[in-house]
């Protein structure tokens, strides 16, 4: 006869042992002599468990429920195969029963409290983990459930406490470490959330999660290095991790590493496809690579993948937005806030999109929402003085302008001395220092002397390229160069930003400093470039087409060498053509220089037909050559560069081409500038069109400057003769 006892304690021994495979094979003797065998049956359903057999753990759980209704156990692990389902409210409902059966059993509220964390009920969570914590204060796994439900909710302090108090009971848990370094990190403690995420490594080398979640802190803490390390740790040690690769990307793009980074994005991607996330980091590093078409389709699968992912239809706006595509970016930022209204970034950017649009007035509404949403917002802040600015509305607008001195990308430096009010200075000394662009430091040296009418001794600290040419500027007692380290080995009393000057002093249109030549160009460099250009009697052209390719308007306010084509193309057949009936024999009538540096300048060598042009920009080793060589030309031709603000401070008659939307400084619906009375403004009527510019280009050099056909050979109508002749 069947020993019943004996084969169930041999089958229980194996179980506990971990031994499933003969454990259930004298469960399985029991059942067959005894079928209705009770523990035997819930032990055959908690083995299935164990093992995943999640369907046939069902039906011998649900069988032991049925044998004994009050088999609380039975309940719990019936639960706990319900919740391994994904069915969250059965498994709840499971637990309940059982608690009510074992009110006292702190293993069962802990489940409980999973399931209910699950759903996303985390108040009822929480009470759940705090009522297991009671019942059994020296569960250490309790105290950390408790913890990361808590840390769910948002209640960090109480978080890391009961982090803190499973530490304390079990010291070497690592999975509490790394659930408190998580707590921490979230609160911005990034040094305390590395040193327990460390210890988490320390007490589990083979975690590969662990390190990752290092390098994500190393990462935030701004240690690139050590969080590339970390997350290539993470991988060695499991080299399918997908989050562990994105990880990896972020941490590479951080550091430019652009092409590391897409192909870590891209390995993310090939092991999880799915993978929004990925998809959203992919787009910005190969937007930020200017491969910008490629970014849109990144930014698009990972909306496909997450269709509320409002992040990714902000960014891709940007995109949008960098090809000029503007309606579609509008759209775009619009969608963001439908799916989040408290979307301050979107605003800003939506405003950025109405603005290029020229329609300043709903750009200004934007900002003022992206304000109202994040007070601090600084970029939202310097973007709506931009169109105060611009739209002469100088006494706010000058107020917001300070916001720029608080931008995160701004390497400015820092100073123990206070900043000046404008207040009489009483012979104290005050630094001047130069910001942002070669332009700007131009077209703002201007208010110095009225820095030093103030009563003080000015030290003025610029750019080191512009060194030579500012240094005989009025204005300020000692110029020193800016070092890449912004600090200063002159002593003084108080310092200020230059372009805090406008605002300082109130300006206003009608108090703009606005002397006709303000910076003196050096009269020995000015002569030598007169021997060098003096014989050419044509008509003299410096021209520039284009800005740093960093600049962020630089696509808007850059052309190319091909647009000026329309000013020398003999074969032009319209009836304002300079050669229109001419034959061109001997010197043509202008010749054209170009000043222009920077990568643009090799399209010099392919320069467009009948354009007689003369690369002067291996020659310009700073601008104090350039103004000597514009000293010496007829008339300058420039988009919107330091290039025109040099001309226009020099006092020589510069034409400056403007987007559709210019630069604050241009202000709107004027072609003069009341910053520069030798300058001309010539706009966009319409986005990015550089041929309704150049062709009013045409026109005005014609009726301004005299150019006409003059025929020197009027009986011999292929005389050597007929030119083109400037008349003065």
């Amino acid at each position: 006869m069947v020993n019943i006892k004996d084969l169930f304690q041999k089958g229980y021994k194996y179980h506990q042992e971990g031994n499933l495979d003969a454990a259930i094979t004298f469960y399985l003797k029991i059942l067959n002599e005894q079928p209705e065998h009770t523990d035997t049956t819930f032990l055959i359903g908690t083995l299935h468990l164990q093992q995943g057999n999640l369907d046939a753990a069902t039906v011998f759980l649900k069988k032991a429920i049925e044998l004994k209704p009050n088999y609380a156990m039975a309940y719990n692990n019936l639960g706990a195969v319900q919740q391994a389902q994904g069915k969250f409210d059965e498994a709840i409902g499971s637990y309940r029963l059982a608690i009510k059966l074992k009110p006292d059993d702190a293993e069962v509220h802990k489940n409980l409290g999973h399931a209910l964390r699950e759903k996303g009920k985390l108040d009822e969570a929480i009470a759940s983990y705090r009522q297991a914590t009671a019942l059994n204060p020296n569960n250490a796994e309790a105290h950390n459930d408790l913890g990361a439900a808590l840390q769910k909710s948002g209640k960090l302090d109480e978080a890391i406490e009961s982090h803190r108090q499973a530490i304390r009971l079990k010291p070497d848990y690592a999975m509490a470490y790394g659930n408190l370094g998580a707590a921490l990190k979230e609160q911005g403690k990034l040094d305390e959330a590395i040193a327990s995420y460390r210890q988490a490594t320390a007490l589990n080398p083979n975690n590969a999660e662990a390190h990752n979640d290092l390098g994500a802190a190393l990462q935030k803490s701004g240690k690139l290095d050590e969080a590339i390390e970390s997350h290539r740790q993470a991988l060695s040690l499991k080299p399918d991790y997908a989050e562990a690769h994105n990880n990896l990307g972020t941490a590479l793009q951080e550091q430019y590493k652009l092409d590391e980074a897409i192909a870590s994005y891209r390995q993310a991607l090939s092991l999880k496809p799915e993978y929004a996330e990925a998809y959203y980091n992919l787009g910005n590093a190969l937007k930020t690579h200017g491969k910008i078409d490629e970014a849109i389709k990144s930014y698009k699968q990972a909306i496909r993948l997450k269709p509320d992912y409002a992040t990714a239809y902000v960014n891709l706006g940007l995109a949008l937005q960098e090809q000029g595509k503007l309606d579609e970016a509008a759209a775009s930022y619009g969608r963001a806030l439908s799916l989040k209204p408290d979307h301050a970034e979107a605003y800003n950017n939506l405003g950025a999109a109405l603005h290029e649009q020229g329609k300043l007035d709903e750009a200004v509404a934007s900002y003022n929402r992206a304000i109202g949403l994040k007070s601090d917002y600084v970029d939202a802040h310097t973007n709506r003085s931009f169109a105060l600015l611009l739209t002469e509305n100088f006494e706010q607008g000058w107020q917001e302008y300070e916001w720029r001195l608080r931008a995160k990308n701004r390497v400015s430096p820092t100073f123990q001395q206070p900043r000046w009010d404008g207040s009489l200075l009483n012979g104290r000394s005050i630094l001047v220092h130069a910001e942002q662009g070669l332009g700007d430091t131009i077209q703002f040296i201007r208010y110095l002397p009225l820095v030093r009418a103030r009563g003080g001794y000015v030290i003025f600290k610029c750019q080191p390229n512009l060194f030579r040419l500012l240094r005989g500027c009025k204005g300020f007692d000692e110029i020193i160069k800016q070092t890449p380290t912004h600090q200063s080995a002159v002593r003084f009393d108080i310092h200020i930003p230059l372009l805090s000057l406008p605002g300082i002093f109130g300006t206003t249109l009608d108090t703009i400093p606005s002397d006709a030549s303000y910076i003196t160009v050096d009269p020995t460099l000015v002569t030598q470039w007169q021997m060098r250009l003096g014989h050419n009697e044509d008509f003299k052209i410096g021209i520039v087409w284009a800005g740093s390719p960093k600049h962020n308007m630089d696509r808007r306010r850059s052309c190319s060498l091909a647009d000026f084509a329309p000013l020398t193309d003999p074969s032009d057949p319209s009836p304002t053509s300079f050669w229109r009936g001419v034959i061109r024999v001997g010197t043509p009538s202008l010749t054209f220089y170009s000043l222009q540096k920077g990568p643009a300048s090799v399209e010099v060598n392919d320069p467009p037909k009948g354009m007689n042009i003369i690369n002067l920009a291996d020659e310009l080793d700073d601008f104090t050559d350039t103004a000597a060589v514009i000293a010496n030309l007829d008339l300058v031709i420039s988009v919107d560069t330091a290039v025109a603000h040099l001309a226009g401070a020099i006092g020589k008659t510069v034409w400056t081409l403007l987007p559709f939307m210019p630069d604050w400084r241009w202000l709107q619906n004027r072609d003069d500038s009341p910053w520069y009375p030798s300058m001309r403004l010539f706009r966009q009527i319409k986005p990015n069109d550089w041929s309704g510019v150049f062709e009013r280009v045409k026109k005005a050099l014609i009726s301004n400057f005299g150019l006409q056909i003059a025929d020197c050979g009027k009986n011999n109508p292929n005389s050597a003769f007929r030119q083109i002749c400037r008349v003065d």
